[in-house]
């Protein structure tokens, strides 16, 4: 449990890990295939602590810094080789749980935290469409106010958590232009009337973590449901992604180790022409830049993490780890495939799933030429 956390980040990060090595194995093979969401780690995952640790003490948490927290969701990427599971965790995390401590009323924080925070209710996020994914501005998901209501309609599509979700942040329009000044964020239980949601979509990687759309037809809700100010929402959505852009790639930093680990030993037991493949400069070397790569996307992930404990912006920061750390992570498992030849191609192989699952950190929470745009924005340029 985490109740009665170490000071220390790397007891954490052990911590963590033992957790996961005790809790979270499982036949991953058989659960990927299956596209089966792990409930019973989510739930394991809530009573050792994880969702209430870096909550203030105020609304049930355990009241940690954000580097702490960082250091026990890299301790499960290690320890944890189900990345959708650690996926759909952060997506919980980021895009709803904070949001919700940020700009959601006392009442509405009585209503939803307990649940979100004691694993029985899932979160998910609400914001992407099928034309408005990266240019998020030009959503067409509307919202009308009747009665002492609000009226919504519109399509959200690949939203993480959806087909199990039990709450949602749901971004819509209040300007019948669209002007991006009408855009609102929503807290709408999954089950409203007129909410109806997809079954999962099949997916690359990362199979396990639930994908869906979700269709709003005269989808009615009460006054109370804004979360924060009418026509901010996106400014809730962008210090959303800015905690999420700098913090959900911290899983793939113990994912990484592990596959670094792994890496070495095989390269120092595995023997073509009479020696052990570690010998080839062309295998060390490359096992040598990996070990480069992962301290310094370590070191961007904690920046972005301190950054935000000091209670300053991180946004260039966590764009700029966002890029690099997800770039690293798909040439890790590259390289690792690299490593172990034929037998890394075999399905359902480590290095085969690292693959598919790290492909994706390309896409989420900002492409990767998003995130090169939001440094040059940044930058002046």
């Amino acid at each position: 449990m985490l109740n009665d956390r170490p000071l220390k980040l790397q007891d954490l990060n052990h911590h963590a890990r033992q957790f996961a090595h005790k809790h979270l194995y499982k036949d991953l093979a058989l659960t990927e295939h299956l596209a089966m969401f792990d409930h019973e780690g989510w739930i394991k995952c809530a009573e050792f602590g994880l969702f209430r640790l870096a909550i203030p003490e105020k609304f049930g948490g355990k009241g940690a810094t954000r580097t702490e927290l960082i250091a026990v969701m890299e301790g499960l990427g290690y320890g944890c080789e189900d990345n959708g599971l650690l996926f759909s965790i952060n997506a919980h995390l980021w895009t709803v749980v904070l949001p919700l401590i940020a700009h959601g009323t006392p009442e509405q924080q009585a209503q939803f935290l307990p649940s979100l925070l004691d694993g029985s209710m899932i979160g998910a996020n609400a914001s992407t469409e099928e034309q408005a994914g990266s240019d998020v501005f030009s959503m067409q998901t509307q919202a009308v106010k009747q009665d002492g209501h609000y009226i919504l309609n519109g399509t959200k599509c690949y939203i993480t958590n959806a087909p199990i979700a039990d709450l949602f942040v749901i971004y819509a329009n209040l300007d019948p232009n669209l002007d991006p000044l009408g855009i609102t964020a929503f807290l709408v239980p999954s089950s409203t009337p007129g909410l109806e949601i997809s079954s999962p979509l099949p997916k690359m990687g990362m199979r396990t973590a639930q994908m869906g759309k979700i269709t709003l037809k005269d989808c009615r809700i009460p006054v109370s449901s804004v979360l924060g100010k009418i026509g901010r929402g996106m400014a809730i959505f962008e210090n959303a992604m800015e905690n999420e852009r700098g913090c959900l790639l911290a899983s793939a930093l113990g994912t990484m180790q592990r596959q670094l680990e792994n890496g070495i030993q095989h390269a120092r037991t595995r023997k073509q022409f009479v020696h052990a493949i570690s010998k080839n400069q062309a295998v060390s070397h490359r096992l040598v830049d990996m070990k480069v790569s992962l301290d310094a996307a370590r070191e961007m992930i904690y920046r972005v993490a301190r950054l935000k404990d000091e209670g300053h912006n991180a946004f260039l920061e966590a764009a700029s780890a966002k890029l690099f750390v997800s770039e690293t992570y798909t040439k890790f498992s590259l390289d690792v495939f690299r490593l172990y030849g034929a037998q890394g191609y075999l399905a359902n192989s480590p290095a085969e799933r690292g693959i598919r699952d790290s492909i994706a950190s390309l896409i989420y929470s900002g492409t990767s030429d998003i995130q090169r745009n939001i440094i040059a924005m940044e930058l002046g340029l």
